[in-house]
């Protein structure tokens, strides 16, 4: 018998990455996929991941006590991707954030343990450090969240290592950087940039661009949260990184090549309150577990782009729906 796995968010873009790289890696294992579908988790996407005979959608909350209760004791490892997630809807609604992130995590990793489920993966971000003027953030690096959404996710963080500290769970938290690649919901910088231009309209760039971001491809965060089920420290904190830092304006200009669009196509606006310089953390601790990334970012930022040509029936509803 396979590994049974509860993956929350399973129809968001890293979650279904990463339920993807589980059903085809392990052709015994089953996932349960539990999502709410609200803005950021689609409908399609858990419906194409059904075509996986070993994939379970269930629609609902993380925050649901009874539901959570319910799944939680016929599985073997949790991994939780599920979170409000968009810095600018933070802004709008921290209230929201809050509540979903700190609350849903503490009722996942509280019945996990009451349940004796082996494993538990937390995944957080690496905005809990906040801008990283210089250098990289270690896991020992001070939090210092700049926006009601890193603030919430610190949180998530500090209860999900509680249980570790107080109960002796085998709980791991991972703290990424920014994610590049398909099904990512395009209200985010890159695939809003790319649909925004096959419709016609500028590309909205915060401020002057400088921001600097490391950009990591989806399938490589999720093969380093893969290794981390299999050989991660009971109760460590785990970096994960690309060390492909780039400029938003950097990346931004690439798009525009791969669609052959000058830069009369950016449209400079208004820089997000609290908007952090940098991101950069130190994934060395991964690495010595035997981790790299694999993808390139020019090739597969090419990779990503011709995916949201091709891919519009998935996109276009997903957009219709936001105006």
């Amino acid at each position: 018998m396979g590994r049974r796995f509860l993956v929350t968010g399973g129809a968001g873009f890293i979650g279904s990455n990463f339920v993807r790289l589980v059903l085809e890696q392990e052709p015994s294992a089953t996932v349960t996929n539990l999502d709410a579908l609200t803005y950021a988790g689609v409908e399609a996407t858990a419906t194409e991941l059904s075509s996986f005979d070993r994939h379970r959608f269930v629609r609902g909350d993380i925050r649901d006590l009874d539901l959570v209760d319910q799944l939680m004791a016929d599985h073997d490892i949790v991994v939780h991707f599920a979170a409000e997630s968009h810095v600018d809807r933070s802004i709008e609604s921290p209230a929201l954030f809050l509540n979903t992130n700190v609350l849903g995590t503490w009722n996942l990793v509280d019945a996990a343990r009451r349940h004796n489920v082996g494993k538990f993966v937390h995944v957080s971000t690496d905005e809990v450090y906040g801008s990283i003027e210089d250098g990289f953030a270690s896991e020992e690096t001070l939090l210092e969240p700049s926006s009601p959404y890193s603030a919430s996710k610190a949180a998530s963080d500090l209860v999900a290592r509680s249980y570790a500290a107080t109960f002796d769970y085998p709980v791991i938290v991972t703290r990424c950087t920014n994610n590049y690649g398909p099904y990512q919901f395009p209200e985010k910088m890159i695939p809003l940039f790319v649909t925004n231009i096959l419709d016609g309209i500028r590309a909205p760039l915060y401020g002057d661009g400088r921001n600097e971001r490391d950009w990591l491809f989806v399938k490589d965060h999720c093969s380093a949260i893969h290794l981390l089920i299999e050989d991660g420290e009971p109760g460590a904190i785990y970096n994960i990184g690309a060390n492909a830092q780039l400029s938003t304006l950097d990346v931004t200009r690439r798009i525009l090549g791969l669609l052959g669009k000058d830069e009369s196509w950016i449209e400079h606006v208004a820089d997000r309150p609290g908007h952090d310089f940098r991101y950069a953390v130190d994934s060395s601790k991964l690495r010595k577990l035997g981790w790299s990334p694999t993808h390139q970012f020019d090739v597969h930022l090419e990779e990503t782009v011709r995916w949201y040509q091709t891919r519009q029936d998935w996109w276009r509803p997903i957009k219709a729906s936001l105006s």
